[in-house]
């Protein structure tokens, strides 16, 4: 019995079976403990690193798993900063970006090769590539900040831009550093690198995005997206280590150029959060702890000296940096607090920096980094990676509860509720996927899938099909983390039975997909829609998707003169404006010159990140025109009206036909705003529910008249 007992307490644990259950227990008890405690979740997975690691209790052993997870999460961190970047915030502080990493990399180098040289009377090159390590940051603290839904601020955006500028300038000095202890600096080593890295950037800008658009258009498999994704990620990160930079900066720029196919409410992106924020980066935080040696604290003597100084110069340093920026922009306290937070931590290029100058030699037995600058700066990286949390938790809950939010973000909007009748199962992910688009992306809920069942059809097997579908319906926006409300209702018509459900659920706007035409008697809508226009004045959206959204290159809108009148107008500008703010594409309105104005006064108020264009369509005969400009990766959006209201025009009834010849190949929107009114309380002689009549009348009378046209030939001229 002591032998087996003694068999399984050998520490450090080597099983893998056990490293791995201990890991797992780790990051699912670290953060109920230390959340008691108000300590970051971050900081508990680097202490438990430290209690489990060689220089603690000696638990575990920093074996290869720690190495190859801890890359991935390290990748994943940077990966998922690119990602979930505004990139039209990003485009729009792009100058703010580039002085804030200009700051965050320049005071930092000056403050750490003065206190190197003249506290720790180190020589120039040990006290150039010490600065640099104070230069570099890793984002540590990011997780935070998407936590509470803050990283498309701006503070946020400027800070990852910097990120990227001080890290690349960082591990430059120190591939010239390492070059010239090996001998490999001269004219042709600056040559080879920049062209390197010009080849490296051009494959993934050039190649990835049209790659990536072919690849989500073609296979809509989740899993094989999210394998795609991840392989896209070390490819970039693989190929900038092969031009001799840093992996990390290639991850960041996968991220990036990913930016646009993945929305930031999609199940996708859930997916990509869920798996990164589980695994990969708590492994990473583990293993940055159990390289930490806390003990070198209490020996006194140089480390203790080295480590102070580190500590103390990194952490000045980098609050000095986010001040000058706030201070040049006139930015606000909390977002200074912000800037600072995300970029006081050191681990990544540090670690990279220190590892490396301690195995360069400058003389025989003597590294360039020597053991008390290593024991200094995992130190360092323990108490700049707890302040970072700290300060980034404390800015966030700041600026979150705050007046300043009503300022950075739109508040949510009340009691939206999307409803989406379900019956074709090939249809259920793109108006699902649309609604995710268009909702607050605040809001985890206000979404309902309903199917309709037939009072005189009682059919087991259709019963069955309909609650596949809605159990289908639920997975798809699970996957978004976001509820779905489900019924099934059983009614004389589909159409009444949605008018119903709009009614009982206060639903503000319905989705439903396009209509397809079973005969050549048969309408473009089809009676089902055409009922259910005439029996509701609510917003309804008809959509007919030929590609995934996410692969759109931009949104073509059409708007009828006077559509600004219409109570309607406010509402479907705001979800065309997040689907284009979520996909990331361009909008472009053709509407009358009028309208325009409403129109573009509007979007630059609540959406300034809109990239919007404005064209005059003063005539809606001109639809022709409008045909011109339309890709097949465009979403062209129709806005009409019902009869009766200021923005309806006779020329709608000829919408069928021109949207069958002009725009059969594209994806398709068509939308009848809100108006008001309720048509069971109305009754007027241009009630929609005598539309289809008086089509049919106009058409009787068109044919009468060009009667003589047709049986008299005309003359020669």
């Amino acid at each position: 019995m002591t032998d087996w007992l003694n068999h399984y307490v050998d520490l450090p644990i080597t099983n893998p079976t056990w490293i791995f259950f201990l890991v797992l227990l780790i990051i699912l008890f670290a953060p109920m403990v230390l959340g008691r405690l108000r300590i970051p979740h971050i900081v508990g997975m680097i202490l438990a690193g430290v209690v489990i690691g060689e220089h603690g209790f000696n638990i575990l052993e920093r074996d290869s798993s720690f190495e190859l997870f801890g890359r991935v999460g390290l990748f994943y961190i940077m990966f998922l900063a690119g990602l979930e970047m505004d990139m039209e915030d990003f485009k729009k502080n792009r100058v703010k970006g580039l002085v804030f990493g200009l700051f965050t990399f320049s005071v930092p180098m000056v403050l750490g090769v003065w206190s190197s040289m003249e506290l720790l009377h180190y020589n120039f090159t040990t006290s150039i590539l010490l600065a640099s390590m104070y230069a570099s940051h890793t984002l540590i603290a990011y997780p935070i900040v998407s936590r509470y839904g803050l990283s498309r601020l701006r503070s946020v955006s400027i800070t990852i831009g910097g990120t990227a500028i001080t890290v690349a300038l960082a591990l430059l000095i120190l591939a010239v550093i390492s070059g010239m202890y090996k001998g490999d600096i001269n004219q042709m080593f600056w040559i080879l690198l920049t062209v390197k890295v010009t080849i490296v950037c051009f494959i993934l800008i050039y190649c990835l995005p049209r790659v990536a658009r072919w690849f989500f258009r073609t296979y809509e498999d989740n899993v094989m997206q999210f394998i795609f994704v991840l392989a896209c990620v070390f490819l970039g990160g693989g190929l900038f280590e092969l031009a001799g930079m840093e992996g990390i900066l290639g991850a960041f720029m996968v991220g990036l150029l990913l930016n646009r196919y993945i929305p930031h409410l999609s199940p996708l992106m859930n997916r990509l959060e869920f798996v990164g924020n589980a695994f990969f980066i708590p492994y990473f935080l583990i293993g940055v702890g159990m390289i930490i040696d806390i003990r070198t604290l209490f020996t006194g003597g140089e480390a203790f000296r080295v480590a102070l100084v580190m500590t103390v110069v990194a952490t000045a340093s980098k609050w000095l940096a986010a001040w000058l920026t706030q201070k040049t922009f006139r930015m606000q306290k909390n977002e200074r607090s912000l800037m600072f937070g995300l970029s006081n931590a050191q681990a990544a290029a540090t670690l990279a920096a220190v590892l490396i100058g301690n195995k360069i030699e400058i003389a025989p037995g003597i590294p360039l980094l020597n053991d008390d600058v290593l024991n200094g700066t995992v130190v360092m990286i323990l108490f700049t990676c707890i302040i970072s949390s700290f300060v980034t938790e404390r800015a966030a809950q700041r600026i979150t509860t705050s007046d300043e939010m009503d300022k950075m973000m739109d508040k949510p909007e009340e009691q939206q509720k999307i409803l989406i009748p379900i019956a074709n199962p090939e249809t259920i992910e793109n108006l699902i996927g649309l609604a995710l688009l268009m909702k607050d992306p605040r809001r985890r809920d206000g979404l309902i899938a309903m199917s309709v069942m037939n009072d005189n059809n009682d059919s087991e097997a259709k019963l069955l099909r309909s609650r596949r579908n809605l159990d289908l319906s639920v997975k798809v926006a699970a996957a978004a983390d976001v509820e779905m409300e489900t019924t099934i209702r059983f009614d004389i018509s589909i159409a009444s039975g949605i008018l119903h459900a709009l009614k009982e659920y206060n639903a503000t706007e319905v989705v439903i997909g396009l209509h397809h035409k079973a005969s050549i008697i048969d309408s473009f809508l089809g009676v089902m829609t055409e009922n259910l226009l005439k029996g509701t004045y609510r917003q309804v959206m008809i959509i007919k998707s030929l590609m995934p959204f996410n692969t759109l290159r931009r949104i073509i809108v059409a708007v009828p003169p006077k559509a600004e009148y219409e109570a309607g107008f406010i509402k479907w500008v705001k979800r065309v404006c997040r689907m284009s703010s979520a996909i990331g594409c361009r909008v472009h309105f053709y509407c009358h010159s009028d309208t325009i104005r409403y129109l573009k006064g509007y979007v630059l108020k609540k959406y300034p990140k809109v990239r919007g264009e404005y064209s005059e369509l003063d005539d809606w005969e001109d639809l022709l025109l409008v045909s011109k400009e339309v890709s097949y990766d465009h979403l062209v959006i129709i806005v009409t009206a019902r009869r009766g209201f200021i923005s309806y025009d006779k020329s709608f009834e000829k919408l069928p036909m021109q949207i069958s010849n002009y725009f059969s190949n594209n994806s398709l929107m068509v939308i009848f705003p809100d108006q008001f009114g309720d048509p069971e309380e109305i009754v007027s002689f241009s009630d929609p529910w005598l539309h289809s009549e008086s089509q049919s009348y106009d058409r009787v009378g068109k044919w009468i008249t060009n009667l003589p046209k047709k049986v008299l030939p005309e003359k020669d001229a």
